[in-house]
């Protein structure tokens, strides 16, 4: 059974940074997809970044520039790197994985950013 746990999340200040930690237990070598989600109150889950197994990724327009998504392989680790930091980044940090075609998710990390 594959579990994710997010950790990284917190208050920043606008402009300000936040690296986003998910750890993968169990047996991710033949991944589809990893990736990060958020949802703000009152609006949908939305596609952050993605990196499939390929190694290309993908980017919400309004993200490009400003967070880049890495995997550490070795440690079963999906890294959000997130600058420049907006009141608009606010929401819940939400980590997917697709792993044989199936949909796996995380309890989600709170970002908060704010003066």
């Amino acid at each position: 059974q594959v579990q994710l746990v997010e950790s990284g999340g917190g208050l920043v200040q606008p402009g300000g940074s936040l690296r986003l930690s998910c750890e993968a237990s169990g047996s991710i070598f033949n991944f589809n997809a990893m990736g990060w989600y958020r949802q703000a109150p009152g609006k949908q889950r939305e596609m952050v970044a993605r990196i499939f197994s390929g190694g290309s990724t993908a980017f919400k327009d309004s993200v490009k520039g400003r967070f880049t998504i890495s995997r550490d392989y070795a440690k079963n680790t999906l890294y959000l790197q997130m600058n420049d930091l907006r009141p608009e980044d606010t929401a819940l940090y939400y980590c997917n994985l697709v792993l044989n075609y199936i949909n796996y998710w995380g309890q989600g990390t709170q970002v908060t950013v704010s003066s």
